[in-house]
Parts: structure tokens; sequence; C-alpha cells
């Protein structure tokens, strides 16, 4: 009788025990009000359990599992009203949020975060977010808003060059940088060789730019991730938006295909310099061809409260020509079909369907009959699912895999009798990807997230592939039949960042990421070329590897209206690439005989300081940094400047709010010289001046430095008027420098520097109904 009495006493005391160990989730959408555009990394605070801070996916879906409960919860994002509810969590809780903008006008802030003290809270470092609505006032280059152009205003990303919208980060080489729009990759991002990127700003809705140390969920490159999400469309009101500049014009339309259902957005641009070059005296020029357009589109649709899909594409080309003589284009294609499924409210799915175009062509006609074309091309097909699997209120993970076949076609050549030039080799290859990640909360001040991708690459034939010995030569070849494996690559890359908050405004992060890269780009140009051919990893060229291991503390002072940051890095690169000396880079199977193989190492202090809120704003970045390669064939086999290394880079960036009609604007960029290449001497072949060259990049350009400024006066809620001047004082920066000999006396040699822009004023009208 006792033992049944201690039993029942013990079972009576456990039920409330156990009652108190139930746990309840509570999910949903978080969306803008007006729009329906869903929200990427809001934040949920809940202010019984600080530690339990939930965020928004990429699809704006949260989760966060509690024990059973009354909870207050407060909805957070930058430029929106915050949003409190009280849950009684006693079963699943499903609660979909649309916040509403803040009347109070931020548009000035460029660089955002999910909550005010994010850099501080969050685990992830080398990190930027950009919101594209907000980067309006920043003057640029022919007045277009450009997402490449701003973000090489922050620390550690650097310009490729003056105009280019190409970049540097961290030491890495341009085709370091994995560039992402809605999922599918944009091999080349550059529209009139640089002086304009692909991305219509009107149509993006959100940036966010890894510097090496990426979730999981990522791979391919050894730099960066630049992650660009497309608007989805107003799915409640119909809008038209657009401008009309100096030297392009855009226009958009977006609108509910069903209202709270559905929604589509159609944004196009074009430029037009053609049109002008016919309205020149000189009638030569009236048959050049000189322009560019793009496409985006995009468009969603919920089908019930567990399913929606999304369906979104890119179209854009280049055009130049010279009459019937001579022709050159080149342009992307993108699309991506995805699917959201909701397995559970901890359980949220992404299905991704993805495939990417690139190519360019060369036409020339130079009589009847005699002609040759080029056509080179690369083309992703790919499959990618992605889980967010949301655990306790302390971790969050997130697993899946991606498989993407890569069709590379180097060189289709056609040509007429005169000409004899075999077609390359095409090359087919296969990549794929296993990747797990967790966030997990250990204590109230340390917050850990770590992964592991595991990748594979193989390259197949049909084809002849040559081996080759460490001079370039020739030393066998064999043929593949189609399927057959020529050479295939494992690679295990471990990624972990340990965040540590001092106090609540400050926090110290640590982080080591191992990235790999398969896809290369051979070029010999400082900014890069649309020509530039992408190889795959082979039995020659084995994967590019970088492990970087940074350092970092943050803190935000004045009520967060301040935000500072300085980050420390170190990243070693195996199995680099650099061209022989003297190499032909002719069209040929043989490519991979004038290339070398080395290592690099590329380290780096990057300090940025801004200012968030009020009627003046800004910040001011700064980067010292070198970036080294080591091959045993160059420089006598010493560490030797990579040609992007640098050692200083300053970014000021200044906006003002004079009222509500006028706005000011400024930012001015230093950076030191690009390393480069120049002769040390020169000889005489038959009448004909040559140079020669001793040490690889020993030289420096001059140091550079611009100022641009912009004026924005709102006209109306519907339109407004963007003024901007490009080098506002003048500053005659060297875009390139040549050796010649002098006229007066040719024994001697000058240097001749080339200037690109002085003075370039635009304007530009903003219209929205």
């Amino acid at each position: 009788m006792r033992n049944q009495f201690v039993f029942l006493l013990a079972l009576f005391i456990s039920i409330p025990s156990a009652f108190s160990q139930q746990r309840f989730t509570f999910s949903g959408y978080i969306r803008d009000a007006a729009s329906g555009e869903s929200l990427i990394g809001a934040a949920v605070h809940i202010k019984e359990k600080p530690n339990a801070t939930g965020q928004s996916n990429a699809y704006g879906y949260y989760s966060i599992t509690l024990p059973a409960g009354n909870y207050q919860i407060t909805v957070h994002y930058m430029g929106y009203t915050d949003q409190i509810q009280t849950v009684y969590l006693t079963k699943p809780v499903k609660s979909d949020f649309a916040l509403k903008k803040e009347a109070k006008n931020l548009s000035d802030v460029v660089v955002t975060g999910t909550r005010q003290n994010e850099t501080v809270t969050q685990t992830r470092m080398g990190l930027q977010k950009l919101d594209i609505k907000e980067i309006s006032n920043i003057p640029v280059l022919f007045g277009e808003k450009d997402v490449l152009k701003t973000i090489q205003l922050l620390p550690g990303i650097k310009a490729a060059g003056e105009g280019n919208s190409g970049f540097y980060v961290r030491g890495g080489a341009a085709d370091q940088n994995l560039i992402l729009l809605d999922e599918a990759t944009v091999y080349n991002a550059s529209h009139l060789l640089g002086f304009f990127s692909v991305f219509n700003s009107d149509a993006i809705k959100d940036v966010s730019i890894y510097k090496g140390n990426e979730p999981s969920e990522y791979g391919g490159r050894l730099s960066s991730v630049l992650d660009i999400r497309m608007k989805e469309g107003n799915n409640q009101t119909y809008h038209v938006n657009g401008g009309v500049g100096l030297i392009s014009s855009r226009l958009s339309l977006e609108g509910p295909i069903v209202k709270d259902k559905g929604s589509f957005i159609l944004s196009a641009r074009r430029t037009y310099a053609d049109m002008f070059l016919k309205l020149s005296n000189d009638t030569s020029m009236h048959g050049t061809k000189l322009y560019f357009y793009d496409l985006n589109v995009k468009a969603n649709y919920k089908l019930d409260d567990r399913n929606r899909v999304f369906m979104s594409g890119y179209f854009g080309q280049d055009v130049f020509g010279y009459k019937q003589l001579f022709g050159f284009d080149w342009g992307n294609k993108t699309g991506t079909l995805r699917w959201n499924h909701l397995f559970s409210d901890k359980l949220f799915s992404n299905t991704s369907l993805i495939c990417s175009d690139y190519n360019y062509r060369i036409k020339l006609n130079l009589s009847a009959g005699d002609y040759l074309n080029i056509i080179s091309r690369i083309q992703d097909f790919g499959v990618k699912q992605d889980f967010d699997l949301f655990g306790s209120e302390e971790t969050v993970r997130k697993f899946g895999f991606s498989s993407i076949y890569h069709r590379i076609v180097p060189g289709e050549i056609t040509a007429g009798d005169n000409y004899k030039i075999n077609s390359l080799t095409n090359k087919y290859a296969w990549e794929n990807a296993l990747y797990v990640s967790e966030k997990r909360t250990l204590s109230e001040k340390l917050n850990l997230e770590y992964g592991l991708r595991l990748s594979t690459f193989s390259l197949f034939g049909p084809g002849t592939f040559y081996t080759f010995d460490t001079d370039g030569n020739t030393i066998d070849s064999t043929k593949y039949g189609t399927g057959k494996a020529v050479a295939s690559y494992f690679l295990l890359e471990p990624r972990v960042t340990l965040n540590y908050q001092v106090g609540t405004n400050s926090s110290v992060k640590v982080a080591y990421a191992r990235n790999g890269q398969n896809l290369h780009l051979l070029s010999n140009s400082t900014s890069g070329s649309p020509t530039d051919l992408w190889i795959p990893s082979s039995n020659n060229v084995k994967p590019e590897i970088a492990d970087q291991v940074s350092l970092g503390y943050y803190r935000n002072f004045g009520d967060d209206k301040f935000e500072f940051s300085a980050e420390t890095y170190y990243k070693y690169l195996q199995h680099q690439i650099d061209y022989r000396n003297g190499a032909d880079l002719n069209y040929t199977d043989e490519v991979e005989s004038e290339i070398l193989f080395g290592k690099g190492r590329a380290y780096g202090l990057e300090l940025f300081l801004k200012k968030k809120y009020g009627d003046f704003n800004g910040w001011i970045s700064y980067t010292l940094s070198r970036s080294e390669r080591q091959f045993k064939e160059i420089n006598d086999g010493e560490y030797y400047p990579a040609r992007q290394d640098r050692t200083h880079d300053v970014s000021v960036v200044g906006m003002y709010r004079l009222n509500d009609r006028w706005s000011l604007s400024a930012t001015w960029v230093y950076y030191t010289g690009n390393a480069v290449t120049f002769p040390c001497g020169k000889y005489e072949i038959d009448g004909k001046t040559e140079y020669y060259y001793t040490k690889r990049n020993a030289n420096r350009m001059p140091p550079y430095h611009r100022l641009d400024l912009g004026v924005t006066k709102t006209v109306s809620a519907h339109s407004s008027w963007s003024f901007s001047l490009y080098n506002a004082y003048g500053r005659d920066n060297a875009y390139m420098i040549y050796f010649r000999d002098n006229e007066k006396d040719p024994t001697k040699t000058e240097a001749v520097q080339v200037t690109l822009f002085k003075f370039i004023p635009s304007v530009t009208y903003n219209f929205n109904f």
C-alpha cells in the first residue's frame, strides 16, 4: 500500500512537470502590408526569452518552438513599424504578419540590417546587405542605380577599374565571385564592357554579399557569394514605374494575378547610344550598332497554405557592330522555377529547377563569301533542394543538395573558304554537393554556427584530352567516349563561426571557412572581357581551394545610431592559375599548356563606421590589404603582388536630406594603384621597337581618387529628378598606360597615360503611379 502511494504521488508530481515540458510551434510568414512582398531576415523577438530570437528566411517564413505558455512577440524589420502580438501557446499557432512602412523617411539609409544591432548579435561575419530601394541617392556613372558599383564602396570589396562593374573581394580574382540571380549563376554581370551591370535595380528586392564566410548552402567560388533576389510583384494593386535618362531608360509593371494569392513583375531597360549615331554628320557611323537591353520577369502563386510556386527569368544582350563588316554580341539568360512546401510547421522545403546560359558571338564579313563566325557559351542545368528545420528556440538547421550539369562551348567556328579553323572541343561536367548547417545558441552571450559541404566534380567526354609536362609540352593524349569520366574530384568544405557578445552593444567573432572552385576564367586583361574563356577542372587543372580565418570586433553606440566594425582575415589559396610568360592565347584545345599552377595568400584589415539615422548619414570604409601569388616559373619563385593587389582602399559616402523635396549626396574614393608590369628595356628588330620585361607585377599604376556628387529633387509623390556629376573635380585618373618612342628622340621612351572619364554629368527623370 505504501509503495502504491509513493507511485501515485510521484505520478502526480510528474504531471505538471510533463505539461511544463510540452512545446509548441509559433510560425507564419512576414510580408510588406502594402505590396505583399516577403520580408527577408525580419527578426522575431520573444520578450520572455531573449535568446529565442527567430528570423524569416528567404521566402519570409519563420518558425519558433517554445514551451507552453504566454509570450509577447515583437516582429521587427528595418524601415517598418514593429508589430507586437500576445500569444497563448497551448497548441501550435500560425500567425502571418503584414508590416507597414514607418512614416519617418528612412530612404537615406543605404546599408541595412534586419535589426538595429544585427551586426553585434548575428553569428555570421563577413556579410554585407543592401536594400535596393535605398541606394537611389548614391551618385554613380551615367546616373544609373547600380548594385555592383554600390557594393564596391564597402570594405574588402574593390572595383576592378574605372567605371567597371567587376569587383575583387579580399584579394581574390574577379572570377572567384559567385553571382546569383534568384539562385541562377550569372557568368558575366557587365553591360557595355563593364560600365553598366546587368542588374536593373527596379527589379531587385534584396542583395547580400558574403565575403568568404558564406553558409554551407553556397559553394563553387573562393572569394564571395553575391546573392540577389528579384521582387515578387505587388499582390494588392497595379503599379508602373520607371525613368528616362540621357543614355538609357527603364520601365516596370507589377500587380496581382489574383489579389492576396499571386503577383507578377515585368521590368525592362535599354540604352540608345545607337540612335544618336544615326544623327551623326559622319555617314560612316550610321550603320554602327551600340546598345544593350535587359528584361526581368517574375511571377508567383499561392496554391494553398502549404504550397507556393515561383517562376523568374532574366534575358539580357549587348549588341555592338559596324555596318555589315563586324559584329560582337554577348548576353545572359537565366531561369528559375521554385516550389515552396511546408511539410510541417517546423520543416520548410524549397525545390528549385535552374538554368543559366551565357554566350558571345563574333562575326566578321570581309568580302562576298568570306566570313568568320565564332560562338562561345557556357550553359548550366541544375536542381537544388533546400530544407529549413526549425528545432527548439536555440537551434535552426539547414540541409540539402544541389546538382548542376555544365556544358561549355569554348569555340564553335564556321568560316568561309579562306579560313581553315577547327572548332574547339566542347566540355561536359557534372557538379554535385551535399550540405548541412546549424545555428545554435550556447548561452546568453555565446552563439555558434557551423556546417559542412561535400562537393564533387567530374569532367566527361567525348573528346581528346591532353597531358602536359611542367614546361607545357604535350606528353600524352587520350580519347574519351561520351559519358566517360576524364577526371573527378571530391572536397570537404567545413565552415564555423563563433560569436561572443561583450555586453549588449558589442561582440567578438571568429570564423574559419574552406571553399573550392572547379570553373576557372582564363583572362589576361585587368577588368575582364566578354571573350574570356571558362574552363573546368580537368586532368591538368586541379580545383582551386581557399582556407580563410577571420576575426572581428563589432560595436553599436549612440543609441544604435552608429555602427562600427573591424575585421581582419588571412586567406591561403591553393592551385591558383596564371599564364606563362609570352603565352599564346589563340583558339586551341591545348590552352591548358599555356597556364601555370601555384599558390597564393591574401590578408588584410577592414574598418567600417556607419551612421544609420538622421537627416545626415552615410559611412566610411577603409581596407588595408595584400594579395600575393607564388609560381615557380614567375619572378624566380618568389611571392609577387597579384594584379588586384592594393594596399589602401578608402570610401566615404555622405547623404543629407535638406527637406522633403531636396536631398544631397556625395562619395569620395581613393585607392592605391593596381600592380602592373611595365617594360624595363627595349630593342629593335627590322626597324620595329620591341619591349622586354623582367619582374611580373613589379610596378604600380598611379593612385586613383574621385569625387561624385548627387542631387535628388522630389517633385511629387509620383515623380522626381536625379542629377549627378561623376568625377566632380576632374581628376586625370589613369585608365591605362602604354609606352612608345619619343617623337623627337627615338632613343628615349615615353609613357602615355589614357584617361577615360572627366566631368560626366547625368540627369534622370523618375516616375511611378
